[in-house]
């Protein structure tokens, strides 16, 4: 499975033998390696990691550093601390070490890297959980992030952990790729009123009509975020507070694919202008409404605003 430029494995074998740029080795936050895959690394490695790894230590639950990797065939092994000498992990500390380890490996610009089953040895942490945890800071790392990595591998010691991770990490990941990125699509509206009129913009994309100012939510941002920007973008208005109106979700409600949009009631200042992405803007009487023709459903929405400012419960 390929993310971007990153393909995705699930590997079963030793995880110390491979010839990746960089192993993860699931480490206690003072880098002791003692038992589990970590004694394993120090017994075919060296030493000399361990000694290494410990003059960069200790470091906090979560963080991850890196050392050379002695005598085995990778260039370098990334530390990750899953756990403090308590051996206690949660989700919380898994998800932070999976994170920390691929901004390690990003700082070191390398293009392949070989992750175990974090938290599932000596910390005990269940397969599946792990690997969800995992696969979905992978997904969140390669999407917000331009990557060096070209291979992010993991690597299962025995079948059991082997078969939970094909289902948990590349079953998950190709629900969320084929699934949840088709959508239903985020936007926001913003019902701007002063003296009865309701500022209204002529679209200059398709769907052509009027509307009420708003948009797609951007990665990254709120709702609220996204609805001044959206304003201050088409009308030229800073929004100095908002009310939320009400969500609507009609699989039908956008003609080009399926939208849920949360509507605002908002306050602004300034004068209005049309920006880049609206033809033209104007003011519309309230009691004019049912009369006109709206693109989307934003003709139902000011008629719900309507009795909503009538004191009727429009829902």
């Amino acid at each position: 499975m390929k993310i971007k430029d990153t393909e995705i494995k699930i590997i079963q074998g030793d995880i110390t033998e491979l010839k990746v740029d960089a192993i993860v080795n699931p480490a206690n936050n003072k880098l002791i390696m003692g038992g589990g895959l970590a004694g394993a690394i120090k017994r075919k490695g060296g030493k000399e990691i361990e000694e290494e790894a410990i003059k960069k230590g200790p470091i906090k639950v979560g963080e991850a550093i890196y050392t050379s990797s002695g005598k085995l065939a990778c260039q370098y092994v990334i530390h990750t601390a899953t756990m403090a000498l308590d051996f206690k992990t949660d989700e919380l500390k898994i998800r932070q070490a999976s994170k920390s380890a691929l901004e390690v490996a990003e700082k070191l610009k390398i293009e392949s890297i070989a992750f175990p089953a974090l938290g599932c040895g000596v910390g005990g942490f269940p397969y599946l959980a792990s690997a969800k945890i995992m696969a979905q800071e992978v997904f969140r790392h390669l999407r917000e992030n331009k990557s060096s990595l070209k291979e992010i591998i993991f690597c299962l010691y025995d079948k059991e952990a082997y078969e939970v991770f094909q289902k948990g990490v590349l079953g998950y990941l190709d629900y969320i790729i084929h699934k949840l990125q088709n959508g239903p699509f985020v936007t926001v509206d913003a019902i701007i009123e002063v003296d009865g009129s309701i500022l209204l913009v002529k679209r200059s994309n398709p769907p052509f009509g009027y509307a009420l100012p708003g948009g797609f939510v951007d990665y990254g941002e709120s709702l609220e975020e996204a609805v001044k920007r959206e304003v201050e973008e088409e009308t030229g208005l800073k929004v100095i507070s908002l009310k939320q109106f009400h969500t609507y979700s009609d699989p039908d409600r956008d003609p080009r694919f399926h939208t849920v949009g949360t509507v605002f009631i908002a306050k602004t200042k300034g004068s209005p202008k049309a920006g880049d992405d609206a033809q033209d803007i104007k003011w519309v009487k309230l009691e004019n409404i049912k009369d006109m023709d709206f693109a989307f459903d934003h003709k139902r929405i000011l008629l719900d605003y309507l009795k909503y400012r009538q004191n009727i419960e429009p829902f």
